[in-house]
Parts: structure tokens; C-alpha cells; sequence
């Protein structure tokens, strides 16, 4: 399964990680439609399972200075 990374409707500061509750920069799309947000630390400590499981993975984490 190939997984791409898409540009979406973007993130505010409302959107919180799943895992922690801090601002969400990553959404995850699973092949049954689920979405998964995650804050930049743990898509990144979750990457390679991510990109294996996911249909579309949206990242904005590049807008963090």
C-alpha cells in the first residue's frame, strides 16, 4: 500500500493530538475514513507505523519556527 501525504483543509489551533492534547500539526486519514491527529512530537515517534496504516497523512508540522 502506498501512502501519500496530501494538502487539506489546514489545522488550527483547536485541532489537539489524540495522544497528548497539545496542538495537533499532523492528520492521519485511516482506509476506513478515521482521522488521527497528532502533535509533531508523536507523528514523528509514530512514523513508520503511520505510513503503514494510513491512506493520507496531511503534515503541517513545518509551520512550528
Amino acid at each position: 500500500m502506498s501512502t501519500s501525504v496530501i494538502e487539506g483543509g489546514a489545522l488550527t489551533a483547536a485541532d489537539r493530538c489524540d495522544r497528548c492534547g497539545a496542538q495537533a500539526y499532523v492528520r492521519v486519514t485511516m482506509t476506513s475514513g478515521f482521522e488521527l491527529l497528532f502533535c509533531a512530537h508523536h507523528s514523528k515517534e509514530h512514523a513508520d507505523k503511520l505510513r503503514q496504516v494510513a491512506l493520507e497523512i496531511h503534515d503541517e508540522s513545518s509551520r512550528i519556527k
